[in-house]
């Protein structure tokens, strides 16, 4: 009896394939079902993750899952895209459903590499859920051994499992990094990144704490004194100390022509456009505690919490008492603790008046973009005065320049006085009998005028030129007929 030897492997894969042990059947020759899959996968960031290796593990994570049931025939990987964006907002995936929805009868299923990568929340698993089971297609994930099973109380479970898990671990990443941040700043000092604040620069401070991270190269910066700069801002806080509004300190600094942050940002060549001071500007620079050589953390947020529902980060202030601010002078200050705190009463002082104003409700204006300016034509903007609801125009002046010789001041009118004179004259033409304040509104925005206003009150009135046509088809005599003679209509309202 003659015994044929085995044939010896070649390669390293039939080497491999050789030592599998019977019974098993190696994964690329397992029997290729009929079912086609659709992969999704993500990576959250560009800048801190291999986009590369992390599609080639979640892929190779679905296709085990997958063999011997079906291929994969379409792949979708996001990249730069958080969980906490809806799947119908983030662009890959948003391409699979469209693909989904014209091509339902060439796809059984979506196969995932792993429900933290695609999902944040049970709410997610649901949306999904409705759009696949509207087509007929299957979710797979590897934690569920296969296809998801919704009506199944044991699937059920095991997915309020993994959305809680998936919440946990953001939340417990934030936290980490959040705490730490905070540390380091309060206790250390140490800068954070982000661009400096006018009148500083940043230098080499050394190596990295992190040994890891100084063995490639990174290195720690701090703060110094800007000596082109550093002067304007202890000059602005000079010139707040001794009672300059924000808005004359502008006007100050654009007359001397000195240069504003936005021109520092313009010969950087970053697309910035040298506008000048701005009131804002003033304002920002008067309210930064860094000025004060304490770092500061935590001005701003932008997270979870202000997100839009598309996903984008929106920042918002936070409140002082949230602050991280560093035990001990971090960089050479500009403005001492005390003149500081005593800028921010000088401006609490000034804004004493608006806050308490503010307090008093939601702010209503009648005649919102219903007026326009009789000297320059622009539409004229509501505004607080003296805590009664008014207009006014400033010809596209604003008050961080000096008026230009000659130039028309500002245009004020109180909306009570205007809502007074447009009673006054429907009464007159016998469109309404002595109206009140609401109904005269009403009345202005039914029949679509826009108001032409000049510092003897409203001396014109026309209607909008999409409303022109609802106006010219009714009979005389109806509400539209008194507002089609303009010329009769400007000397009406210069006779009230």
């Amino acid at each position: 009896m003659t015994v044929s030897a085995l044939p010896r492997p070649s390669t390293l894969a039939e080497w491999i394939a050789a030592t599998i042990p019977p019974g098993i059947s190696a994964l690329d020759t397992a029997p290729v079902g009929s079912l086609r899959f659709l992969f999704y996968g993500r990576a959250s960031t560009r800048e801190h993750q291999d986009s590369r290796s992390s599609r080639a593990w979640q892929l190779d994570v679905s296709r085990r899952l997958t063999g011997g049931h079906g291929a994969i025939v379409g792949e979708y990987f996001e990249v730069g895209c958080s969980r906490q964006v809806p799947w119908h907002l983030r662009p890959r995936a948003a391409a699979m459903l469209r693909y989904i929805a014209a091509n339902a009868d060439r796809v059984d299923a979506v196969v995932v590499g792993e429900y933290e990568r695609a999902f944040l929340d049970g709410a997610q698993v649901r949306e999904l859920r409705a759009v696949l089971e509207e087509f007929g297609v299957q979710l797979w994930l590897p934690e569920a051994e296969g296809p998801v099973d919704f009506d199944n109380s044991a699937h059920e479970a095991l997915l309020s499992l993994l959305a809680k898990r998936s919440l946990t671990e953001v939340l417990r990443s934030r936290h980490r990094v959040v705490t730490a941040m905070r540390m380091q700043t309060v206790e250390q000092g140490r800068y954070l990144g982000g661009r400096p604040p006018y009148g500083y620069r940043l230098v080499d401070a050394g190596p990295h704490p992190n040994r890891a991270l100084a063995r490639r190269g990174v290195r720690q910066q701090r703060l110094v004194p800007n000596p082109v700069t550093a002067p304007v801002v202890k000059l602005i806080f000079s010139l707040r100390l001794a009672g300059h509004s924000a808005a004359g300190i502008a006007r100050h600094l654009n007359e001397q022509s000195v240069p504003s942050p936005s021109s520092a940002e313009a010969e950087r060549g970053r697309g910035w456009i040298d506008q000048g001071w701005s009131l804002r500007t003033v304002v920002e620079i008067l309210g930064n505690p860094r000025y004060t050589g304490r770092q500061v953390w935590n001005r701003t947020s932008a997270d979870r919490a202000t997100r839009s529902s598309s996903g984008r980060r929106a920042s918002v202030r936070n409140e002082q008492h949230a602050w991280a601010i560093s035990a001990r002078i971090a960089h050479t200050p500009l403005v001492s603790e005390q003149d500081f705190v005593t800028a921010q009463t000088i401006q609490a002082t000034r804004n004493s008046t608006r806050q308490a104003d503010a307090d008093g409700g939601e702010r209503v204006y009648l005649l919102a973009g219903r007026l326009q300016c009789g000297v320059c034509g622009r539409k004229m903007d509501s505004y607080r005065s003296h805590g009664r609801a008014a207009y006014r125009c400033r010809h596209g002046h604003t008050s961080a320049r000096t008026r230009p010789e000659g130039a028309p001041g500002n245009l004020y009118l109180r909306e009570d006085h205007l809502l007074g004179r447009i009673a006054a004259h429907l009464t007159a033409v016998g469109l309404a009998d002595n109206p009140d304040p609401e109904h005269t509104a009403r009345l202005v925005d039914e029949l679509g005028l826009v108001l032409r206003c000049d510092a003897a009150g409203v001396r014109s009135a026309r209607p909008r030129h999409h409303r022109a046509s609802t106006h010219t088809t009714q009979a005389p005599g109806t509400a539209a007929s008194p507002w089609r003679d303009r010329d009769r209509d400007r000397r009406s309202w210069r006779g009230r």
